[in-house]
């Protein structure tokens, strides 16, 4: 059913605002609720986000695990960075081709913030500040006027979650329409083993009939083929 991608600031109080929005739908709703997150697989971020093929790894697994949980009954939130616009796009056409709705809650902070709230973590958890940094600089701020972008949340660190205005955005919205691009095509049409056999015999009875006057080493015309096959 519906997706929730959160995106911000590294340390910007988006697992917060994921488990919020959690509370709140099990409270108001029927609907089974799943975070999904680099939490779920153990991800390293000082590792992870210091090298591209690693994290490039990390955004399929995660990809990979939000298509497994989007259904038909669930929520499904999507607790990570998000900072990269062509990854939301792709969640995006995600959604197109699961045909359920969307929206994005936008973690506002300023990097001040954010930096102050990383070296209140745990050793462990913190992110060096060189990664940080990198992180901040390389993030691509939502934009409501991208389709894949909207609805968009924008949420201060004071601010009250808005959690109405989401159950509305996700429940009563009609999905984006899937276009060619998001849709399975039939395997074949009504008439595909007649066709495939009326081509086959054409082969067959060219080769056949190219056996009577060629020599090894000719190049037969094949029906329907721009090349030819050697004899």
């Amino acid at each position: 059913m519906p997706l929730i991608v959160m995106c911000g600031y590294p340390c910007s109080g988006k697992t917060r605002r994921a488990e919020e929005l959690k509370v709140c739908f099990e409270q108001n709703t029927d609907r089974k609720v799943h975070i999904v997150g680099d939490a779920a697989l153990g991800v390293e971020k000082n590792t992870v986000y210091a090298d591209s093929q690693k994290e490039k790894n990390v955004r399929a697994s995660l990809k990979a695990e939000v298509e497994r949980k989007v259904n038909k009954g669930d929520i499904v939130i999507f607790d990570s960075l998000n900072y990269i616009k062509g990854y939301r796009y792709e969640l995006f056409c995600l959604i197109k081709h699961a045909q359920t709705p969307h929206c994005l809650v936008y973690c506002l902070t300023s990097d001040e913030v954010s930096t102050t709230w990383n070296t209140k973590r745990d050793a462990a958890e913190q992110y060096t500040q060189e990664i940080f940094d990198a992180l901040v600089l390389r993030f691509e701020a939502p934009d409501s006027r991208n389709r894949w972008d909207s609805p968009l949340f924008t949420i201060l660190k004071e601010d009250t979650i808005p959690f109405e205005a989401i159950s509305d955005a996700l429940f009563k919205r009609k999905a984006p329409p899937p276009n060619q691009s998001t849709q399975s095509q039939p395997l074949s049409s009504s008439n595909f083993l007649y066709e495939l056999d009326k081509i086959t015999q054409e082969v067959l009875m060219a080769i056949f009939n190219a056996q009577k006057t060629s020599v090894p080493g000719d190049l037969i015309p094949v029906p329907g083929a721009t090349e030819k096959i050697s004899f």
